[in-house]
């Protein structure tokens, strides 16, 4: 009997292990492992209840439900589809400040990453009546705080119509396309700045402003759509590529009650990358920026007088970022979020903008910031400081004192707070949770109830051969650098394994973190099983390890990013269970940048390369990203040049897979194209492969199945 225990067990064990499954591409591309998440929630202005959208795709039909935050019940349905009463199916949904009426869209067709055209209708809470927008698709209506009219954007001019009335008034007559834009951003302001709708209502809602961007002098893009008709169509649109001239934009005032538009001087305003109107129904703020970025001025404007002031300016050797954080409180004191302690961190103001202080300090990251609670005298944000891969979520008083850490487990934490901030809804994960959402009481953090788990998924998944995460630091450079890796779940300390590298390095980005896993991990676990060891490496240049290593790139992309993945790879290679002539990296979009760069400035180091959508010369991509990081090619040539794979594809010795999709309006093609010439000139093997109209996600029906299949198999070939 004594013998036979532990041969059952090994028995079983053997058993265990043959019965692990391995992940799949199909599984992957195919959902196996998508999580559930919580419908986005819409808190009421009341803080105790919150929103819903209910869609039943199969049957066309939509509904607005109203939830209690406490009881988690289901208080009643606010709006339905319903074609009699000629409601239609929806698919988002706005209220006006006052909740008395909401916005239905419906329709709706993506222009870029942000922008949308549908069709809209207005649903009067009070009287059930429904009243379609516009007969054309129109773009980013917004509702006046009471709800009594609705502005937005038709064919570059915009418009606001009288509800009860149905009278329209067209603000403007000189928008046309690849001209003028009102009211709505170009191309480069909505990928870089992140904003569509430029335009804003006061709060008294009598009046409206808004930017007006003049993109003539523009240079224009044109890409071929090859669709499945005889001849491809051209894609034309404005995009300035660094160096050259961006839209002349300038901020304009319209007074409902007089009909008229002003024009306010701003001075020498390059950017003005967000406007928001103060508490003071007459008092309009307003951010503008140098073509540098290294000079923010945020403006007070009185609509009455046409006069601006300035009430901050925030100035940076390299670059100052644009964010959201910007609040006004009752008194148009304001809350704003700046790195000039060299880490971003939560300061008052107030209402004349001088500084009354600082609210949050030390060496760590506020990496959101989610708002103010009047009546407590209460701000709540985001931050990484429990470390620099896991985020949690605090409170703090508006006299800096009584901070609250409010979330606990080790991981990401986000939240979403009611109105009033009587709750919030943390939004959990790590990279060994899959996400969790819980309701919490914002007072102190205390659990209310769990609202939704993927235990279902953590389950299917240990049917599946797969090995955790391991985060540690490596010594590179003289910093210690995030990173995390995948081993073999087989893994052998006395067998050699080929390694394959991952990263983005985009300034300010972060890939090292304790969250749950997105599709490339899941990929990575794949090659794992199939004998690879896969580690990521954030370098210099990256975010949340203070403003000084995030800005050490300023005027030389791709230099101490490049010099910190290939030493980071030596490094690698030389532990006892790397095998150091089987060394591969990959990447896409920065990424693949990156990657080609390592390739060739790195060919002693690295055997094997894939890029994915990459940027192989900043001189291709756009004035706002790139000019922010590296001035403009005039001033910056060698900055520019000096590390760009283009002057460098004579010294490529390893294997080399280069993909791009043909209509990407992001990176453009035409750096493949350029990487694809430079490297048949200097005679040099590679493989390549273009995705017909895909765009910079290159993703539709089975091209994302296709694409890691190729990469797949190059990387088995190959490394």
């Amino acid at each position: 009997m004594k013998m036979r225990f532990p041969l059952v067990l090994l028995l079983l064990c053997f058993i265990t292990a043959s019965a692990q499954k391995t992940i799949t591409l199909e599984e992957i591309w195919g959902g196996a492992f998508q999580t559930e998440g919580l419908q986005v929630l819409r808190s009421m202005n009341d803080g105790q209840h919150y929103t819903v959208l209910e869609v039943d795709r199969a049957t066309r039909s939509s509904a607005i439900v109203k939830y209690d935050y406490q009881t988690q019940l289901r208080v009643g349905t606010l709006v339905q589809t319903d074609t009699g009463r000629g409601i239609p199916y929806f698919t988002s949904y706005a209220f006006s400040a006052d909740e008395s009426m909401v916005i239905l869209a419906t329709d709706v067709e993506a222009v870029y990453r942000r922008s949308r055209l549908g069709i809209y209708y207005v649903y009067d809470m009070a009287t059930g009546e429904v009243i379609r927008i516009a007969d054309a698709k129109i773009q980013e209506p917004t509702l006046s705080p009471d709800g009594s009219r609705v502005a937005y954007v038709l064919e570059n001019n915009l418009y606001i119509r009288e509800l009860s009335s149905g009278n329209v008034v067209q603000v403007t007559t000189d928008g046309a396309p690849n001209a003028i834009i009102n009211g709505v951003t170009d191309w480069v302001y909505e990928e870089e700045f992140a904003f569509v709708r430029a335009f804003d209502w006061n709060t008294a809602g009598n009046r409206i402003a808004f930017l007006r961007f003049d993109e003539r002098e523009v240079p224009v893009f044109s890409m071929d759509v090859y669709g499945d008709g005889l001849y491809p169509q051209p894609h034309v649109f404005k995009y300035p590529k660094a160096g050259e001239a961006n839209a002349v934009v300038s901020l304009h005032i319209y007074n409902l009650d007089s009909g008229t538009t002003n024009t306010v001087d701003l001075g020498e305003a390059y950017y003005i990358p967000r406007i928001q109107w103060m508490q003071h129904p007459d008092h309009l703020s307003v951010q503008t920026l140098n073509r540098h970025q290294n000079r923010l001025l945020l403006h007070k404007v009185d609509a009455a007088s046409l006069q601006a002031s300035v009430l901050l300016e925030e100035t940076d050797a390299a670059y100052v970022d644009v964010t959201d954080n910007l609040t006004f409180l009752p008194s148009d004191r304001f809350i704003w979020t700046s790195e000039k302690d060299g880490y971003n961190h939560i300061y008052l103001h107030g209402a004349d903008g001088a500084l009354e202080r600082q609210l949050t300090s030390g060496p760590w990251e506020v990496t959101a910031y989610y708002g103010f609670d009047a009546k407590r005298k209460r701000i709540y944000y985001q931050s990484s400081e429990r470390g620099s891969t896991v985020r949690d979520v605090y409170s703090v008083g508006t006299n800096g004192k009584g901070k609250r850490q409010l979330t606990q487990d080790i991981g990401t934490h986000g939240a979403s707070f009611s109105a009033d901030y009587s709750y919030f809804i943390d939004s959990y994960s790590s990279a060994q949770t899959p996400p969790r959402y819980t309701l919490h009481k914002a007072s102190d953090g205390a659990l209310v109830r769990e609202l939704r788990n993927n235990n279902a998924l953590l389950e299917k998944l240990a049917g599946y051969a797969l090995s955790p995460k391991e985060f540690s630091t490596l010594e590179v450079n003289g910093h210690a650098l995030n990173m995390y890796m995948i081993k073999p779940v087989d893994f052998d300390p006395n067998r050699q394994y080929p390694l394959l590298m991952f990263q983005y390095s985009g300034p300010g980005s972060q890939q090292v973190a304790n969250r749950w896993n997105g599709s490339n991990d899941y990929w990575h676990h794949l090659l794992a099983s199939k004998g690879y060891i896969v580690a990521c490496v954030d370098g210099r240049g990256t975010g949340l390890k203070g403003r000084d290593f995030k800005k050490v790139t300023q005027l030389e992309l791709g230099k101490y990013e490049v010099e910190d993945q290939i030493e980071a790879a030596r490094k690698l290679s030389a532990l006892p269970y790397i095998d150091e002539a089987r060394t591969g990296i990959w990447g896409w979009s920065y990424g693949g940048f990156m990657s080609t760069n390592c390739i060739l400035k790195g060919n002693d180091v690295f055997e094997m390369a894939i890029a994915v959508a990459p940027v192989t010369s900043w001189r291709f991509y756009d004035t706002i990203y790139t000019e922010r990081y590296m001035h403009t090619p005039q001033e910056n040539p060698g900055g520019y040049d000096e590390n760009s794979p283009l002057f460098f594809a004579d010294r490529l010795q390893g294997n080399y897979l280069l993909v791009h999709g043909s209509a990407d309006d992001n990176v453009h093609v035409q750096n493949t194209m350029r990487m694809v010439e430079a490297l048949v000139q200097a005679n040099k093997p590679f493989e390549w492969a273009i995705y017909p109209d895909k765009n910079h996600g290159i993703y539709g029906g089975n091209t994302r199945l296709h694409l890691y299949t190729r990469m797949t198999n190059f990387v088995l070939d190959n490394l």
